[in-house]
């Protein structure tokens, strides 16, 4: 029985998990000890809490969006680090009419909640915290002309969770720009950038991203670089020009877990420019070139050959995996 050591990120906890696949083993090491894992079977990894089915049928939820998610609220729950709570409501004067307004009197503890409503807006926030949180991303959507609706620089802790974030210009911009920041984006929606959709960059860069939709973004879905150590885990990213997940550069060591890439005009998943990754029970299914192309100088976790069984790859024309020193050569890059 052979194991393979797994690569590991610098914030990796040294959670040892064993997987069985047929005969062999590999060893992985996760930043998260909630996962329950199990054996491989005829060809498909088992994952007692895997992806829930209805999220594998072309979920374009925020077009027809009967299922809510449970971040949908109706009034502001109670803010879990005891500051203020700030409303932000365009249909009630006695509120904050734009969530820009509501941040630059927020204090580090205090709480903004986005009632339901379209906001043209841009947020800018840099070196504090941030509690953010809107009413539902079905519900609530800031959208920006001139530039990116979110950017987040150095921001050390908080969550946001809950609102659409849409550019609707013409410039290269993306949906959410987060620069070596450490906070939550969770229950959110990032689309239509000119760019991806999300950038995450920076060497101090260490976000969660969780659960979240990016689509119809021009370039690819998620694009991580410069760097940049998040946790990517369950977003679905359907519907991008490029790749649902795009990882560049060394030092860039993201951990991709359950995330769905679906639907998208090259391939799932794209790693390149030495990049390094955790792939874990990923599915890449119905994008218009590969399940995952790479590049030959990347390193993964587990290796290159157990990436099929660690992540579902198939059902994409090409096939689910390739290794290629040319893996934009067909967008002239």
């Amino acid at each position: 029985m052979a194991f393979i050591q797994a690569f590991c990120g610098t914030r990796s906890v040294g959670l040892l998990i064993f997987l069985n696949l047929g005969t062999r083993c590999f060893l992985v090491c996760r930043r998260e000890p909630q996962i329950n894992l199990s054996c491989h079977v005829e060809g498909k990894l088992a994952v007692s809490d895997a992806i829930p089915e209805k999220d594998l049928q072309h979920p374009d939820h925020w077009q027809n969006p009967e299922d809510l998610p449970a971040s949908t609220y109706d009034d502001p729950p109670p803010n879990p680090a005891g500051g203020e709570t700030l409303i932000v409501d365009h249909a009630n004067p006695d509120s904050y009419p734009k969530p820009s307004a509501a941040l630059k009197d927020a204090g580090p503890d205090d709480q903004i909640f986005i009632r339901p409503g379209t906001y043209e807006d841009r947020l800018f926030i840099s070196d504090k915290p941030i509690h953010l949180l809107g009413a539902g991303r079905h519900r609530v959507q800031i959208f920006s002309r001139r530039s990116g609706p979110m950017y987040l620089q150095r921001v050390p802790s908080g969550r946001i969770s809950g609102i659409t974030f849409r550019y609707v210009g013409s410039d290269q911009h993306s949906a959410i720009n987060i620069l070596d920041s450490t906070c939550t984006i969770i229950h959110c929606r990032a689309t239509e950038g000119i760019l991806s959709g999300v950038v995450i960059y920076g060497p101090q860069c260490r976000p969660s991203f969780l659960e979240n939709e990016v689509c119809y973004n021009r370039e690819s879905g998620i694009f991580c670089f410069a760097g940049a150590q998040p946790y990517i885990a369950k977003n679905t990213c359907f519907g991008n020009h490029h790749f649902g997940l795009a990882v560049r550069d060394d030092g860039t060591r993201p951990d991709l877990i359950k995330n769905l890439c679906r639907n998208n005009m090259l391939s799932g998943i794209l790693l390149f420019h030495s990049a390094q990754a955790l792939l874990l029970d990923n599915i890449c299914r119905d994008n218009y070139h590969w399940g995952l192309v790479m590049t030959p100088d990347c390193t993964t976790s587990p290796e290159t050959d157990q990436l099929p069984h660690a992540n579902t790859l198939g059902q994409n024309p090409r096939g689910p995996l390739v290794v290629t020193h040319e893996p934009l050569g067909e967008i002239g890059r």
